[in-house]
């Protein structure tokens, strides 16, 4: 009898495995265009998918090389690992007395002006010691684990010094290293000025000149974002800013058309991956972006939190948009942080398909990460997966977001357990 192979493991059978695999990249998806495999399996070799079908063709090739088995024992459904390609989870403090005042109805200059926004948290991530952030980010990301995300994008920007972004940059490598989700940091020093600086072109050339060089050469981000808006930077600030970023070698992101217009078309012109927010866009913005390339993130947590209209999602897709997205989970505009529940609300309010919205949070969103090798279930990615205690896929959206996945796989390794929160363990979101 051959020893067990443990470098390969079959696991299954599913009773549907939504693959994800062969849609179009950009533009609308019908339901019947998704790839549903029925009584299925996916064969591992280490972190990578070899095989995904028929599970009783797949044991049998198990079973003749003595390869490992993960038996499945009840009805599940499995999925790629969700992607949110957008959020803002490593900060200190919260901002419930912002939310308190906006939902009494003050103006964000008013919460402004009595201490709270953005600079609210600058001033208490600025205070938090390097590993109070580490602890909290931690907190963070195993929840989001816990409820499906395998990949999370995670900037700065609540620094606004170069000791500061370096020090949030820097926990969100630390986390990196010893956490199973799987982060991408963004350098988004280029939220706002920070109230030390008065010429807001002189603020983001100290950012290129004294701050992104140490990021290059530390490893801590390969990508910038900027925040495109009145009470941020102007388009031209932006557009120089980012093509002298893209100029060292950065990948660019660009917080464009959250209350107006105008960051898209500087999203289109530095050439960036994709453009997020976008509840301001209208037909000559999505067309911009389309014609760029440039992925469309929309973020409903943050019109959840702010209490304003959705991104027009259904109007991206028909106008050809590749579109994804994602949380914005940030301590002032969207504290929810739950990928899976915002995607389903987006869903049902833009009519958008089961395969759009699946596909919203997976594959496209993997792409606007710039990520090729996950997002889908098939041979040669990553086997980053969930599995939701269902017969059906149609249930998990079905539920909008009630329905988490029971386990989860990433690079291969079941985190099952591991991933679990205890309730002390759980960061306050408010």
């Amino acid at each position: 009898m051959k020893p067990i192979d443990n470098e390969h493991t079959l696991i299954g059978p599913f009773c549907q495995v939504v693959t994800m695999a062969a849609l179009p990249e950009a533009g609308p998806i019908a339901d019947e265009q998704l790839q549903v495999l029925h009584n299925a399996g996916v064969l591992m070799q280490g972190e990578r998918i070899v095989q995904v079908g028929d599970y009783t063709m797949l044991l049998k090739i198990a079973s003749d090389n003595s390869y490992a088995l993960e038996k499945v024992d009840q009805p599940m459904v499995l999925l790629p690992g969700l992607v949110d390609a957008h959020t803002h989870i490593c900060y200190a403090g919260s901002r419930a007395n912002d939310y308190a005042m906006r939902v009494a109805g003050k103006s964000y200059l008013e919460i402004a002006r009595s201490g709270g926004g953005i600079l609210d948290s600058v001033r208490k991530t600025r205070e938090a010691p390097l590993v109070e952030l580490v602890d909290l980010l931690r907190k963070r990301c195993d929840r989001h684990l816990a409820e499906g995300v395998t990949t999370c994008e995670v900037k700065s920007g609540y620094g606004l010094t170069v000791e500061a972004e370096l020090k949030m940059l820097e926990a969100i490598q630390l986390v990196n290293k010893h956490h199973a989700l799987e982060l991408i940091p963004t350098c988004l020093a280029a939220h706002m000025r920070p109230p030390e600086h008065s010429d807001s072109r002189l603020y983001l050339q100290h950012v290129l000149k004294d701050l992104l060089p140490q990021v290059q050469e530390r490893g801590l981000a390969s990508r910038v974002d900027i925040f495109i808006e009145d009470t941020a930077f102007t388009e031209k600030e932006a557009l120089e800013y980012l093509l002298a970023a893209r100029e060292m070698g950065f990948d660019i992101t660009v917080h464009a058309d959250q209350f107006s217009t105008g960051g898209s078309r500087v999203a289109a012109e530095a050439g960036a991956i994709s453009a997020d927010h976008l509840e301001a866009s209208g037909d000559a913005e999505i067309a911009l972006l389309k014609d760029a390339g440039v992925v469309a993130t929309v973020l409903p947590g943050a019109s959840l939190g702010l209490g304003m209209h959705y991104a027009p999602a259904r109007d991206m897709l028909d106008g050809g948009l590749c579109l994804a997205i994602a949380t914005d989970w940030n301590p002032g505009s969207a504290p929810m942080g739950d990928l899976l529940l915002q995607a389903a609300l987006l869903g049902a309010a833009e009519k958008l398909t089961m395969a759009e919205t699946l596909a919203a949070i997976t594959t496209r969103a993997a792409r606007a990460l710039n990520l090729t090798d996950r997002g889908t279930v098939e041979k040669g990615q990553l086997a980053d997966m969930i599995a939701f205690p269902t017969d059906s896929y149609k249930e998990i959206l079905y539920y909008q977001g009630k329905l988490k996945p029971t386990v989860v796989w990433k690079r291969g390794k079941k985190l099952e357990q591991s991933i679990r929160v205890k309730p002390e363990q759980q960061d306050p979101i408010s």
